[in-house]
């Protein structure tokens, strides 16, 4: 029996009713959450320093870099997502039944070297940003941490998920300066798509800051973490594989708007020495309010980046234990998980009161997770490779190609920049 409601639509050939179009938006949009936020992080306080200095040191260069790095940045969050949803585990769990326990422990000592370094450039960022508003950070600093704690301890996973995606809203500001910034958008073009690559130290120094901002271990965790703990399966991974790769696009789209936007309003002025010097890129849109813009996106990058920084490498420890971890999960229920995740935030705030040069500390952080990243791929990788953990969903003969690439790029690039860091050490160079 024919369909009546259907029936006008197939006789005369209508376009898809707007209800059901609108319905479409609405579930693309409910997906959005671990995939969005997890590359949102990674355009943290560090992120933030580190393409603004690329903008102001050598304009749109990099801008060909970026474009590679968003390439690899969706392979590495796919493969990542695929594991949570199909495993119902989290990245360190899954490497500590598959790996030796000497493998599992190298990996977390990386990975709690990095991050607890993170966690304090985070809440160094809030810091920074406050000042811009003429709030001292010895003000600022205790009460963003206290907020972003109780967000996470006192809500569950839905709770937690929204407070960060209304975060991310921030990083609206960049795109806008670029626009109205008013760059040469042929130079632009020219070097987003052709290479205009400089053979200088600082440079190469650069584009490993770069890449470790961009593809940091803590993304990889928080989004095979945050999967499995908002319950999507493989039934699901669909619409988790669309808000991955949506979240790792947009957030490099957002990375390459501050490159233009700094690159337009002062490219060309060497490496940046503090936050106001980068909000000067925001000119062009706000005038005189310019550090207030900067202020809030900076605000809204780093106290998402301080929640998910040790949200991540608690999911991490947790289950490189095997103990029980969740957002949804109380102190009594969860001590390690709930323990460690006040701690971190304790000790980052703490730490982030000291003073000290924030854009090189930024800076510096991003090339140590530059350096670690390619270790925390290479499990990624052969976890996502083997069907004895994915099974049919495991990674393909030209996924696996891709995504060896990658990980051999990054590699080369991270030991070129250590080797160059050594032998500055010790006189060399």
């Amino acid at each position: 029996m024919t369909d009546p409601i259907n029936k006008p639509a197939k006789a005369t050939g209508a376009r898809t009713p707007a209800p059901k179009r609108r319905r479409r938006w609405m579930i693309w949009l409910a997906v959005l959450g671990p995939g969005l936020i997890a590359a949102n992080a990674g355009n943290d306080a560090g992120g933030i320093a580190t393409y603004a200095s690329a903008g102001s040191e050598f304009g749109y260069r990099t801008l060909f870099v970026m474009m590679l790095v968003t390439i690899a940045l969706v392979i590495v969050q796919e493969m990542s997502a695929r594991l949570g949803a199909h495993t119902g585990e989290g990245l360190m769990s899954l490497i500590r039944e598959q790996f030796p326990l000497r493998a599992s422990a190298f990996a977390i000592i990386c990975l709690l070297i990095a991050n607890l370094g993170l966690v304090v450039s985070e809440f160094a960022g809030i810091g920074a940003a406050f000042e811009l508003f003429g709030v001292s950070r010895y003000i600022s600093i205790p009460i963003g941490a206290l907020a972003i704690w109780a967000v996470v301890v006192f809500g569950n996973y839905r709770y937690a998920e929204r407070v960060f995606l209304l975060l991310g809203l921030a990083f609206i500001t960049y795109p806008i300066a670029a626009i109205l910034g008013k760059p040469d958008w042929g130079q632009v073009v020219s070097n987003t798509l052709i290479p205009h690559m400089l053979g200088t130290k600082e440079f190469l120094f650069l584009v490993v800051a770069l890449i470790g901002t961009t593809i940091t271990p803590y993304m990889q965790l928080y989004q095979a973490a945050a999967v499995a703990d908002s319950g999507s399966g493989p039934e699901e991974y669909r619409m988790v594989r669309i808000d991955t790769i949506t979240g790792a696009v947009f957030a490099n789209i957002i990375s390459m708007a501050i490159i233009v936007a700094t690159a337009a309003a002062i490219g060309g002025t060497g490496p940046l020495e503090s936050a106001k010097e980068a909000a000067q890129a925001l000119e062009p849109v706000a005038g005189s309010a310019a550090e207030i813009l900067f202020g809030i996106g900076l605000l809204g990058a780093s106290a998402l980046a301080a929640a998910v920084v040790p949200l991540a490498t608690s999911y991490a420890v947790a289950e490189a234990v095997g103990v029980e971890r969740s957002v949804s999960k109380t102190f009594r229920e969860a001590p390690l998980f709930m323990g460690l995740f006040t701690a971190l935030i304790v000790i980052g705030a703490a730490v982030a009161l000291l003073p000290g040069n924030l854009i090189s500390l930024l800076i510096n952080m991003q090339v140590i997770n530059g350096l670690i990243t390619p270790i925390i791929l290479i499990f990624i990788l052969i976890l996502a490779n083997r069907r004895a953990v994915l099974g049919n969903a495991a990674n393909g003969p030209r996924f696996r190609v891709a995504a060896l690439v990658c990980v051999v790029v990054i590699a080369i690039l991270a030991a070129v920049v250590l080797v160059q860091t050594v032998a500055g050490w010790i006189g060399l160079s």
